[in-house]
């Protein structure tokens, strides 16, 4: 039974039923459903927040899963990258010099990528950042792959026809130096052993004892054999024609003369340390058409990839050079 309550009314000194208006009821029980819709919000987003529901664990645990799987492709798309710009600087810079063949620029090796409407596909299928990503990195570098692939196998071609030029293109190494251990600097900026301030070092420098044998790197005619008071000491200078010169500076003694004609691996001189050396050894200069070029990269008659590898890594250590 329903309680009924009365009130004291001072005006009519008389005990009055308590009658509440509709309006006030509908306010409180308006009132008294928002504070439990907002209390159950509140206690929902805590529960959501701190106890996260099985599918959402296994969601989570997928996620971390795949960012440490685009971690990982990420810094292989980077190394990738790397060994990809090294293929494409020796074919421009070396190989393509070799056989008088127009450089490839960046922009033709990427033209086609406009053209592939499978990479543009592939792209749209997703909104994911990550996955965009390693997408777009991988299909730029199979086309640049692919380019080179084309590049490498138009050189294959020049082979066919140029005995001559490759016979007249150094490609061994001026000193023996089969345990590579006789490079001691390397082509680029090098600290000067007199002045001590980076210059540029325009060869190698293979240290040996005084004696040792110096080679002909190719099959040219002597230039130049002699003292002529530019640094170089007792040196000689090869012209392999095709644009190829070779310079081989500090010997002790020479066994050319010039305008001699020397094959590749003969004995043009032996280790010395004349002129501006700091101890016995061959610089060994490579330029084509006048312009110096890295020699590291024409050491391919007689190095296996490995040993290729490890060259690399030795001449292009900073230090010192020997003049």
């Amino acid at each position: 039974m329903k309680k009924v309550k009365y009130f004291y009314n001072t005006n009519t000194l008389r005990y009055e039923k308590l009658e509440t208006p509709l309006r006030v009821t509908l306010l409180r029980v308006i009132g008294f459903i928002s504070a439990s819709l907002v209390t159950s919000l509140i206690i929902a987003w805590l529960l959501f927040r701190n106890f996260p529901s099985a599918n959402e664990e296994i969601l989570r645990t997928e996620n971390d899963k795949l960012k440490q799987q685009f971690l990982v492709l990420d810094e292989k798309t980077r190394q990738l990258n790397q060994k990809m710009m090294e293929l494409e600087k020796r074919d421009n810079e070396v190989y393509r010099t070799i056989f008088e063949a127009t450089p490839i620029p960046d922009s033709v090796r990427l033209k086609e990528m406009e053209q592939q409407k499978e990479i543009d596909l592939v792209m749209s299928l997703t909104s994911n950042q990550l996955e965009n990503s390693v997408t777009g990195t991988i299909n730029r570098l199979a086309l640049r792959m692919a380019y080179q692939d084309k590049s490498f196998n138009e050189i294959s071609g020049f082979l066919k026809n140029k005995e001559k030029l490759l016979a007249a293109t150094p490609a061994i190494q001026p000193v023996s130096n089969a345990d590579l251990k006789r490079v001691a600097s390397g082509y680029g900026y090098r600290i000067d052993p007199v002045y001590k301030t980076v210059k540029f070092h325009a060869g190698l420098d293979f240290t040996a004892p005084q004696g040792t044998p110096i080679y002909a790197t190719a099959n040219g005619v002597v230039k130049v054999a002699g003292n002529i008071g530019n640094g170089y000491g007792n040196h000689v200078v090869l012209n392999h024609g095709y644009g190829y010169e070779t310079l081989y500076g500090h010997m002790y003694r020479l066994k050319v003369k010039g305008g001699q004609v020397v094959r590749r691996g003969e004995i043009i001189g032996w280790v010395g340390s004349t002129g501006k050396s700091t101890g016995p050894h061959c610089h060994y200069e490579v330029h084509k058409n006048g312009r110096p070029l890295d020699p590291v990269y024409f050491f391919y008659n007689d190095l296996s990839p490995e040993q290729f590898n490890r060259l690399l890594k030795m001449a292009a250590s900073a230090n010192q050079s020997f003049d």
